[in-house]
């Protein structure tokens, strides 16, 4: 078995490095991105390596930001396969695995003038990349970019399944998992249900986790003080050491707004009254049907609320997270008929995209309907909005438990069965969250969780102290 430690002959000490492995999506890439950035100014002699991967549908990966020159991006070569299916998700994972030996082979490059202490890797490659980080003895550490508390709940999936024999969507109980509250059981991530596509992959991810050297997630500790003491006490795996944790968080991803000038939606956000407007944005997989369109925009109408509502094309015809983003949507076929007209002195509807972090930090904003993925989640905590929690997928619905019954910065958007919310729903919850005592309890928690995050992130805060244990942890192996 080769060793990284037999490369290193050279007579003069090599430069210390570390390599950071994230999954091939912008939403996993970019805080990892951020952590690296994160890593340089506790250790800034470092030198940063970060592995890039896509899929074979995908276009090459965006590397989010600037960075600075001791981060490099090592492109791993495209993994060519005929799938057996035009379902992209169990291929995802395929494609990880059949990637080790190109990521071995980089890792040994690397080697060659380096002192590897380390590496890195998205929760979504432990399984494949472990193998290697064995071959090679070198120490691997898990990164989540989720909450700490749905760490928790990967961490306790394996005696969950041994628990009950039927699929957690079909219990309808509340779940008693360490370090979450009571979760309601069809609110699991759909990837944890028996018998989904991805259950095998996602169990064998939660059975991989405790060999990790240490688990790294992209949170606070004040955010989420439930989680990270029952996680450290040892409660979400009780047959095996639990790793030692790091909640290295929040990782926000400084961008600014690219092309010329400032956009329409911030200058109509400069025109506002002070934290007046509900800002509605689902993240770049959110979208709706028309139905459900319509359905919002009477509800935002009934509200008499201000708004900024970022709306996208509809999914394809069987394809419910595949987007049409070629062809701006069409709004007025998309919208009631009149309603561009009749809002226009109180609302705005954007075309696909805005700048999502200028926005939530706008001080018009008062308030934010979210998908509630864990990125768009720490944005607005750092910018102190409260939230309106409508999940549409992955582990969002477990999010959005979390979000209101533990950390207490978010009201629910409820759904029916089949997951349609009614014009009636979004007009109460908007009016609720933008002027109500349950709406200004949620505000003054988020902006408790601002000053909170502020503090974690500052000289001798917990986020700060966690990254300095983090990097004495691989320079004492």
């Amino acid at each position: 078995m080769y060793t990284l430690c037999l490369l290193h002959f050279s007579l003069s000490p090599m430069e210390e490095a570390i390599v950071i492995y994230p999954a091939s999506m912008l939403t996993h890439l970019a805080p990892m991105v951020e952590f690296a950035k994160l890593l340089l100014t506790q250790h800034p002699s470092l030198s940063i390596h970060i592995l890039i991967a896509t899929l074979p549908s995908q276009p090459s990966s965006t590397v989010p930001s600037p960075v600075p020159p001791s981060i490099t991006f090592h492109y791993l070569p495209t993994v060519d396969l005929l799938p057996t299916s035009t379902d992209l998700d169990p291929l995802f994972f395929d494609v990880i695995r059949l990637r080790n030996p190109d990521v071995r082979r980089t890792l040994l490059t690397i080697s060659n003038n380096y002192t590897l202490n380390a590496i890195i890797v998205d929760f979504f490659c432990t399984s494949a990349a472990f193998e290697v980080a064995s071959d090679l003895n070198l120490p691997a550490y898990s990164f989540l970019p989720t909450a700490l508390g749905a760490a928790a709940c990967l961490l306790y999936l394996p005696t969950l399944c041994n628990k009950f024999t039927q699929s957690f969507q079909h219990l309808n109980v509340l779940l008693d998992i360490p370090g979450a509250p009571p979760i309601p059981s069809a609110d699991m991530p759909p990837t944890t249900f028996k018998g989904n596509k991805l259950y095998d992959v996602f169990l064998d991810i939660a059975t991989n986790l405790p060999r990790s050297t240490g688990i790294i997630v992209d949170t606070f500790e004040y955010l989420e003080p439930k989680s990270f003491k029952e996680i450290n006490d040892g409660l979400c795996l009780p047959d095996y050491p639990t790793p030692p944790l790091y909640c290295i968080g929040p990782l926000i991803v400084n961008t600014t707004v690219d092309g010329d000038g400032v956009p329409q939606c911030i200058k109509w956000l400069d025109s506002q009254p002070s934290k007046s407007v509900v800002f509605l944005c689902f993240g770049s997989l959110g979208s709706f049907s028309v139905q459900q369109l319509k359905e919002i925009a009477v509800g935002l109408e009934r509200s008499g609320q201000r708004f900024l509502w970022i709306v996208r094309n509809p999914p394809l015809e069987n394809q419910s997270l595949n987007i049409d983003t070629k062809v701006d949507p069409d709004l007025k076929s998309l919208l009631p008929p009149g309603f561009l007209e009749r809002t226009k002195e109180k609302g705005l509807v954007v075309k696909s995209w805005a700048p999502q972090l200028a926005v939530l930090n706008h001080d018009s904003v008062g308030g934010f309907v979210t998908h509630c993925g864990w990125n768009s989640v720490l944005e607005s905590v750092c910018a102190g909005v409260p939230m309106l929690a409508w999940p549409l997928y992955a582990e969002q619905r477990l999010n959005r438990v979390l979000m209101v019954e533990e950390m207490k910065i978010a009201l629910p958007m409820v759904e029916s069965e089949t997951g349609f919310v009614s014009s009636t729903e979004v007009e109460k919850r908007v009016k609720e969250l933008m002027g109500s005592k349950e709406g200004d309890s949620v505000r003054e928690r988020a902006l408790a969780m601002k000053h909170a995050a502020r503090v974690a992130t500052s000289e001798g805060g917990s986020t700060r102290i966690a990254l300095a244990k983090l990097v004495e942890s691989w320079k004492q192996k």
